[in-house]
C-alpha cells in the first residue's frame, strides 16, 4: 500500500474490489512446493490442500472448500464447530494463517502463471562464480597522518626524520 496511515490502509482493504482482494488471499507454500515452483506464496483457491498454522485448529490439514473474498476468510474441509441448536458450521480462517501443502492445478491459467513465475525467477538468479583463492597479502591503508607525511616526502624528495 502507498500510505502509512492505518486508517487509510483499513479503508482500502475493506473497500477493495474483488479482483484486488484476490491478491491479498496469498498464503505461503510448503518448502517442497517453494523449491519446485520457485515462489514463496500464491493465492489460495478452492481445492488446494492447506495446513492450519495458527489458532485452535493448528496442525489440522484439509482441502479448501470455500473462499469468501468479502470477509477475507477461507473454509477448510473438516474444520467445523457445533452450534447450540446442534447444527454444524464451517469455521472461517484467514488465509495468512495457513500454509499450502498441495496445489490444485486443474486450472490451466494457474499452472501457466506458476510456470511463468518460476521461469522468471530462475533467470533472475545470479550464476555462482567459482571461488577465488584468498590473496596472500592484504594491503591496508595507512592512517591519515602517515599518508600525508608520505605525500609530502614524495613532493619534496626528502625523507622525514620521524620514520
Amino acid at each position: 500500500m502507498k500510505t502509512a496511515k492505518p486508517k487509510k490502509q483499513r479503508r482500502k482493504m475493506y473497500q477493495a474490489p474483488l479482483h484486488e482482494r484476490y491478491r491479498r488471499f496469498s498464503s505461503p507454500l510448503s518448502s517442497e512446493l517453494r523449491t519446485s515452483h520457485n515462489t514463496r506464496s500464491v493465492p489460495v483457491r478452492t481445492g488446494d490442500t492447506v495446513r492450519i498454522m495458527r489458532g485452535d485448529y493448528k496442525g489440522f490439514e484439509g482441502k479448501v472448500t470455500g473462499v469468501d473474498r468479502e470477509k477475507y476468510r477461507i473454509f477448510v474441509e473438516g474444520v467445523t464447530r457445533d452450534k447450540v441448536d446442534g447444527t454444524t458450521i464451517s469455521v472461517p480462517i484467514h488465509p495468512s494463517k495457513v500454509m499450502i501443502t498441495r496445489l490444485n492445478l486443474d486450472d490451466k491459467w494457474r499452472a501457466e502463471a506458476l510456470k511463468r513465475k518460476s521461469a522468471g525467477k530462475e533467470a533472475e538468479l545470479p550464476k555462482k562464480e567459482p571461488e577465488k583463492p584468498p590473496e596472500e597479502e592484504v594491503k591496508l591503508k595507512p592512517p591519515a597522518k602517515q599518508r600525508k607525511r608520505k605525500k609530502k616526502e614524495r613532493e619534496s624528495g626528502v625523507k622525514s626524520e620521524e620514520s
